[in-house]
């Protein structure tokens, strides 16, 4: 498989610790987006895949920068997948 279920879980997990940071609900947020609370729990969960357009736009209905969502995902998920992991302001 070419991206694990465990790498979706590590993605939900940041969109849901950034959530909860900005003090929204996910029915808040579900609501930002024009969604049910059921896409945001999905994606939260891991059950649901979120392409790189949809976490700008998740992170922008935060206030968020998505660039600073991203990089903590892949700070993230380089110590879950044990590899090296990168600064996002020093890429290879």
């Amino acid at each position: 498989m070419w991206v694990s279920p465990k790498e979706h879980r590590v993605v939900g997990a940041v969109l849901a610790e950034f959530r909860a940071q900005a003090r929204f609900r996910q029915q808040d947020l579900a609501a930002k987006l024009g969604k049910p609370q059921s896409f945001v729990s999905a994606y939260e969960s891991g059950q649901r895949r979120v392409d790189v357009l949809e976490l700008a736009r998740i992170a922008s209905a935060m206030g968020l920068d998505a660039r600073e969502v991203f990089a903590e995902i892949v700070r993230q998920h380089g110590v879950a997948c044990g590899a090296p992991c990168q600064d996002a302001r020093n890429p290879i």
